[in-house]
């Protein structure tokens, strides 16, 4: 009965433990931009590798550290003499004739050795600039990070909005597919009481049967493109996500001529950052290979004991230990080094200059990629407002040429065209929505906006 309740228990909070653990495959997921944005920043895997990254920078900077700091070191050592050496010594020493020799051995069987050391660094120009680098390098490893960050944000959006256009896409797609069955089903019906050619038929056959592949095709590229926005949030892929913000309402919030007019200090660019920390780690590269010009000195103190018997009785309480000890401070003076030395302080000197040279180069390129992402931005949201007004214009002309096609008016391959033109105009329209919110993005991070 006690090993029954026993088991019953454990069921029971195993069940619990497995409750409790969370679901991925299959999950559901609601999301604003801004709400998928701060999700991916946590969740995806660049995010959380760039993370790790910088975790390493900072262990690398405390090992730099921590080799100017004091260091113990212990060593045990047992010798067991299988075949002990012979020497040999005269024999008028012991008493025999001269000219012969007596060979005897000289020590013990087995030994052990038991050392502890301390040993600390006084002073060594690499160790200095070596702290500087890890400093360095820790900055350079967060600026790769916020680099990561921002390029995320910049997927996401990406990936949002394909999500946004991909549905919207499917929603014109049925309703222009309804309408063409529609016009289908009435020329159909004209046509069998002799009033159209079958030309018309035709023609409609044909247009319905490109929408509806279209429609197919753009089915499975939502699927893809919501597959895509999970990778970049960093869940299972066929997870169930609902965007809460409407493809619509984040073109008007991302609508603003005048932010093209937005202040810019290059200094928060995150190309320029790392760019500048890379020309110092050179910098300090430089400085390391001067150093090693200079002395080192290192001190040591050490405490040991020996033990020596022809039978391993180390650990009997009667076994006699020696003790040792040695303080000792050494200076290394490098004299000459038929010029290894300058040449690397001058390899050094080079990777500087070509570090410098890249620096003033990336600074214009920032400044073109600026030029370029304001005039882009400012092309779509051009791009935006023509399209709209060129769908307007394919509507009014596929409803007049609808009218004139029902009233004989005009040919069917007349109202196909005009069919056609209309299905163009609503692809553009989705389109330089997605544009202006994708362009909107890459001038922010440019202008480093979302750090600001």
């Amino acid at each position: 009965m006690k090993n029954t309740l026993w088991l019953l228990g454990f069921g029971w909070l195993f069940t619990l433990m497995l409750s409790a653990q969370p679901s991925t495959t299959g999950s559901s997921y609601s999301f604003t931009l801004d709400e998928a944005i701060e999700y991916a920043l946590e969740n995806n895997y660049q995010s959380i590798n760039a993370r790790r990254e910088v975790a390493k920078a900072i262990k690398k900077k405390w090992e730099t550290t921590a080799t100017g700091l004091p260091q113990i070191n212990a060593n045990v050592d047992y010798q067991n003499r299988l075949k002990q050496p012979v020497s040999l010594l005269p024999g008028e020493v012991v008493g025999g004739e001269p000219g012969t020799f007596v060979p005897v051995v000289f020590g013990t069987e087995q030994q052990l050795g038991l050392t502890a050391t301390l040993s600390q660094l006084i002073f060594d120009g690499s160790y200095l600039v070596g702290l500087q680098a890890a400093k360095t390098f820790l900055n350079y490893t967060h600026n790769l990070e916020e680099k990561a960050k921002l390029e995320i944000r910049k997927g996401v959006i990406n990936a949002y909005g394909s999500v946004l256009l991909a549905n919207e896409s499917v929603l014109i797609l049925k309703n222009n597919k309804e309408a063409l069955e529609k016009n289908l089903h009435e020329t159909l019906k004209i046509f069998e009481n002799g009033l159209a050619e079958e030309e018309d038929v035709e023609q409609l056959q044909i247009t319905l049967a490109q929408i509806t592949n279209q429609l197919s095709n753009a089915d499975r590229l939502a699927k893809i493109a919501l597959e895509m926005l999970n990778l970049s949030l960093g869940i299972d892929i066929n997870s169930n996500v609902t965007l809460t913000d409407d493809l619509e309402s984040l073109v008007m919030q991302n609508i603003d001529i005048n932010f093209t007019k937005q202040a810019f200090n290059i200094e928060n660019n995150i190309d320029y950052k790392i760019a500048y920390t890379f020309t110092e780690q050179r910098h300090l590269e430089l400085k390391l290979e001067k150093s090693r010009a200079l002395p080192s000195i290192n001190a040591f103190v050490n405490y040991g004991t020996i033990a020596y018997d022809n039978e391993f009785v180390f650990f009997d309480s009667d076994t006699r230990w020696f003790q040792s000890s040695i303080l000792g401070v050494g200076i290394n003076i490098p004299i000459f080094s038929s010029l290894g030395r300058s040449a690397k302080t001058q390899q050094a000197r080079i990777a500087l200059d070509q570090a410098n040279t890249e620096f003033l180069e990336t600074q214009q390129k920032i400044n073109l990629e600026l030029n370029r992402a304001k005039s882009d931005y400012q092309f779509a949201i051009e791009n935006y407002e023509t399209s709209k007004k060129n769908l307007t214009l394919a509507e009014r002309i596929e409803k007049k040429n609808q009218i004139k096609y029902s009233e004989g008016l005009a040919t069917s391959f007349e109202f196909r065209q005009a069919q056609l033109q209309l299905y163009s105009s609503q692809q553009e329209v989705l389109q330089a929505m997605l544009d202006i919110i994708n362009k909107r993005a890459a001038l922010e991070i440019i202008l480093n906006i979302p750090n600001q």
